[in-house]
């Protein structure tokens, strides 16, 4: 079981458990077409993120195959909540798991996402022990893709017309990495 009561420290950002009062923080990316573009949500009234959030605030463990840990990436220069990071537990038995992340675009660019993500990735592998951790992306998204392979992640898969979304056939990507290839890249870091 993994809790995170405490918020976890990275070179640049704080990671913790949401509360309802970031909403307004939330609500300032999640609104945005650009970030919508490739969410499976249209662009969110507060209304609506506000229910993101309560949603969020009670994902904090991983206790249990199919829980989801939701972390917001908090600048400690203004105590702003600049996005978001989840860590999924696929399966207990084959220890498998899923990472994502929602960034808030006016802090994109500055490396801010991939070390959030990465903090993710060593929950994953360093604390609840996962073997294999994926992320999945639409194809469109470059931008998470290049994320994904910034972090030492491969793609392990290119589906084609997986789906209508938005109006249109859906494309993914598909990348993983192990435990192992986890710890070289640390160890080689």
């Amino acid at each position: 079981m993994l809790r995170i009561t405490e918020p976890l420290s990275t070179e640049r950002l704080l990671l913790r458990p949401f509360t309802s009062e970031d909403v307004e923080d939330v609500w300032a990316y999640q609104r945005r077409p650009v970030v919508a573009r490739y969410m499976r949500w249209e662009p969110r009234d507060r209304r609506q993120s506000q229910e993101a959030v309560d949603q969020m605030a009670g994902e904090v463990q991983l206790a249990e195959e199919g829980d989801c840990l939701s972390l917001a990436v908090v600048s400690p220069d203004h105590g702003k909540v600049i996005g978001q990071v989840e860590l999924v537990w696929l399966g207990e038995e084959d220890r498998q798991g899923e990472i994502g992340c929602v960034f808030n675009p006016d802090y994109q660019g500055k490396g801010l996402a991939t070390e959030a993500a990465s903090a993710a990735l060593r929950l994953g592998f360093d604390e609840l022990g996962l073997h294999r951790i994926i992320g999945r992306c639409h194809a469109g998204n470059s931008a998470s893709a290049r994320l994904m392979e910034r972090m030492g992640m491969r793609r392990e898969a290119h589906f084609i017309d997986t789906g209508i979304f938005k109006g249109a056939w859906r494309e993914d990507y598909v990348y993983a990495m192990l435990r192992h290839e986890w710890r070289a890249r640390r160890a080689g870091a």
